[in-house]
């Protein structure tokens, strides 16, 4: 099937304006000279070199940038484009294939399955925790009974927070004592998913400290076999939450996940306080993973199903009309 970055974004209109606001100090910042780049009069070596600047400046990052810029310049060479504006469309076509990262559907969405199993992970301060309460309220308002299992339990705050959004969603949380084994809880959450709360949807906090931690990889291998167990192919997604205000930093923790626990998606948040949102671009090229959800606030409701077009549509042009094509 040929390279369609038209199609109609499949995440509903709430999703895409929340996208859109999150983006506002992106387009204000590097990233929005691109626009004012592109209305230049003729394709010239000056633009090209240009556009590597603004881009790598917009934490696209140096290899994702020329990876970008190369593939632009050689369609617009190959396809006799003489129209700055029509090299600016392939720039944007460049970006959504990029951030497809040869997706499959997302396996939470999955109507087949009797419970999904979601592992999420990430550093101590990525927002692990927040994520998951806002994860559980996104899916509770789309008619999915979900529940929460705290096995982070090295920090009684953690278990503590998780509890408090949970309640904010109207989810049950299966938690023991801070200390307790995290593999138990894994153990319980499951069982209770499966009896007494006829979940759909189990999302797991887990443990946030360094990457560089051996015996956090163990534990996280324990918690995998734990549910495997329990559930036919489980866990189902491994989400990793990454902070987007940390840049270039977070692909240098997403690389150490994904060689450790498997990851299969991921969740920046907060994208609204960065003003380098180029960083997701960066990210779905670097780790051949897609971005699944963005954080766009503080709020409960402040999470985004990630949809490429809608990205690049509201980064590049801020017109929503960009991201529902009718061509």
């Amino acid at each position: 099937m040929p390279f369609n970055p038209f199609r109609r974004a499949k995440i509903d209109v709430e999703d895409q304006e929340r996208i859109d606001r999150s983006l506002e100090k992106t387009r204000g910042g590097i990233l929005g000279r691109l626009g004012a780049l592109f209305q230049a009069n003729e394709i010239t070596d000056e633009l090209w070199e240009e556009l590597e600047e603004i881009l790598i400046m917009g934490d696209v990052g140096v290899e994702t940038t020329m990876k970008l810029v190369d593939a632009t310049r050689e369609r617009v060479r190959r396809e006799g484009i003489k129209k700055v504006e029509d090299a600016y469309q392939v720039l944007k076509e460049e970006m959504v294939r990029i951030l497809q990262a040869d997706a499959p559907p997302l396996d939470i969405d999955n109507p087949h399955r009797l419970l999904t199993v979601v592992l999420v992970v990430g550093v101590n301060g990525s927002g692990k925790t927040t994520t998951i309460g806002k994860l559980a309220n996104y899916y509770r308002k789309k008619g999915k009974r979900v529940v929460l299992a705290a096995a982070d339990t090295f920090r009684a705050a953690a278990i503590d927070q998780l509890k408090i959004w949970g309640e904010r969603a109207g989810v049950s949380v299966i938690a023991h004592k801070p200390g307790g084994d995290p593999g138990a809880v894994v153990y319980d959450a499951i069982r209770a998913s499966q009896e007494s709360r006829d979940a759909d949807i189990l999302f797991i906090d887990t443990a946030g400290r360094l990457h560089t931690n051996f015996n956090l990889m163990k534990e996280m291998e324990k918690i995998r076999n734990v549910a495997r167990r329990q559930v036919h192919k489980a866990p189902h997604e491994v989400l990793l939450v990454l902070d987007a205000t940390t840049g270039q930093n977070a692909i240098t923790q997403a690389e150490k996940f994904k060689e450790s626990v498997g990851v299969t998606g991921v969740v920046l948040t907060k994208l609204d306080n960065t003003a380098k949102g180029g960083v997701v671009i960066a990210i779905a090229d670097r780790l051949g993973v897609p971005v699944r959800f963005v954080g766009t606030g503080e709020g409960i409701d402040d999470i985004a199903e990630f949809d490429p077009w809608v990205f690049v549509a509201s980064l590049l042009e801020h017109d929503q009309r960009e991201a529902n094509p009718t061509s």
